[in-house]
């Protein structure tokens, strides 16, 4: 059978279906409980665990860079006549939309204000150290590490679909080592858990969004910012991400993808020349050199001496949400990468992206502490009561502002549309035996579902206890990755003899 050709859901898509389906009951019959449960394990994870997501996240960077310079660097992701799906430009949008698109708006102003209030250990709060700091630590938090989480589970299984020719699965990444046991019981058990942790990860998205989404338009247009008009966001993306989701990869998220990376760049370039241009330039060179020259101690630095609060509250949250968000990011990634040589692949997935992530970061966040410092406008006050709006507000107070908000609106709203898109997508992947071509009724059913998801736990009050649940799941799955890279190893061994 052609493994591309479209397949009926199977056991993983019944059974984890249905675990997220109690899991929704679960937080909208008994959300107090949930948040009970889900803050225990938590907190466990992050008193015992800190040390391990430095360590494995600051791994990953290092064996992607091996991948990129070491003896395996010109195998192709596919046959060796193999032409890349998509170009270059078009290829770098995909990756954005699903990897970072929404948390580029979302954080890309909110966390430099918020850590010059409330800066890492060693730092005056509202000092010229603290604002040094504070876009540093957000360059560090959005760059390497989480880009080399995506690239290690994108490679490995690019390289077993396309060179291999195995299915698109989490578990075929592991046949090295497992063999035949991929397609049994083991196998299945390694792609419930994938999904599950991609549709709670999704879901817990698809609120932040909403609320990103509703404070924006708040901003702009004086609508109300509810929880209904949130779900009635929710409702309308829904809709809409549907549409894209049938119309499929090819059509769908790749026009929506490219057009938003268009208006992504067109708001970087408005903000820095309207913006203190100057500073700006002078601040992504601060800070991306603070970062080159203590990426080591940032990477390894957990404090041992004290409560570690600011770490697991900032670093330890973001590693664990994005192990988490691996599943989901990889198996994209994987999707659209056929083609491209091992080198490749690590430099479009892993030093490109790192190096526009510091560029927003700086620019937007640097905008808005220039603004809080210089300017006098207290935009930290209102991120700590709402993060989702101080995107909005900075970019109120630049020229032309009501254009910006617009334009920040559409790129919020596309973001959100491309990553329900292609999480619904992989979500089907992972539940209908490795196809690249599920059925649109699985597409819609697990897009209607996390949608479900979102809407239940914004009414119910239990976003936070599906953020929990995330990082809780983080564990294990770091876990999994770690193996993944001993058995992508054994099989570049193998192609090279």
């Amino acid at each position: 059978m052609d493994r591309n050709e479209k397949r009926s859901p199977g056991l993983v898509f019944y059974v984890s279906f249905s675990i997220v389906a109690v899991f929704v009951m679960w937080g909208a019959f008994f959300p107090n409980l949930l948040s009970q449960v889900t803050n225990t394990g938590l907190n466990w994870v992050m008193d015992q665990f800190s040390w391990f997501y430095m360590l494995v996240t600051t791994l990953f960077v290092g064996v992607c860079l091996y991948l990129a310079f070491g003896p395996y660097r010109h195998i192709k992701l596919g046959r060796k006549d193999a032409k890349p799906g998509y170009s270059f430009f078009t290829w770098l949008g995909l990756l954005f939309a699903a990897g970072m698109g929404v948390g580029l708006v979302f954080w890309g102003t909110a966390e430099p204000v918020l850590h010059y209030i409330d800066p890492p250990p060693g730092y005056d709060p509202k000092t010229e150290a603290a604002a040094e700091a504070a876009l540093t630590y957000s360059v560090f938090h959005w760059a390497l590490q989480p880009w080399a989480v995506y690239a290690i589970i994108g490679l490995t299984l690019s390289f077993f679909k396309f060179r291999r020719q195995r299915p698109g699965l989490i578990s075929h990444a592991f046949y090295p080592l497992i063999g035949k046991k991929a397609d049994g019981p083991a196998g299945k058990i390694i792609n419930i858990f994938a999904t599950l942790a991609t549709g709670i990860g999704v879901a817990t998205t698809f609120g932040l969004s909403a609320m990103q989404v509703s404070g924006g338009l708040s901003e702009v247009f004086g609508t109300p910012n509810n929880q209904i008009s949130q779900l009635v966001i929710i409702a309308i993306i829904t809709v809409l991400f549907m549409v894209s989701a049938v119309s499929g990869v090819d059509k769908g998220i790749r026009y929506l993808s490219i057009t938003n990376l268009i208006i992504a760049a067109v708001l970087l370039a408005a903000v820095l020349v309207l913006g203190p241009t100057i500073f700006l330039l002078e601040s992504f060179t601060t800070a991306t050199g603070q970062y080159i020259e203590n990426y080591v101690s940032l990477s390894l630095s957990l404090e041992p001496y004290s409560d570690g609060a600011w770490r697991g509250e900032w670093t330890i949250f973001f590693w664990s949400w994005v192990i988490a968000w691996g599943p989901y990011v990889g198996m994209f990634i994987a999707r659209i990468s056929r083609g491209r040589t091992i080198r490749e692949f690590i430099f479009g997935v892993l030093l490109v992206p790192a190096l526009l992530g510091a560029l927003w970061f700086t620019v937007m966040g640097g905008t808005a502490l220039n603004m809080q410092i210089v300017e006098g406008l207290d935009l930290a006050s209102q991120a700590e009561k709402s993060e989702e709006v101080t995107f909005f507000l900075m970019l109120e107070n630049l020229p032309i502002g009501l254009t910006l908000n617009l334009l920040g609106l559409l790129l919020i709203t596309i973001f959100f549309i491309t990553s329900a898109d292609s999480a619904s997508y992989v979500l089907s992947v992972l539940s209908s035996k490795g196809t690249l071509n599920p059925k649109a009724i699985t597409k819609l059913a697990w897009g209607f579902l996390i949608s479900i998801t979102a809407a239940v736990l914004l009414l119910s009050g239990g976003l936070e206890a599906l953020r929990a649940v995330a990082i809780i799941a983080a564990l294990p799955f770091a876990v999994i990755i770690l193996v993944m890279i001993v058995s992508l190893i054994k099989a570049l061994r193998e192609e090279v003899k």
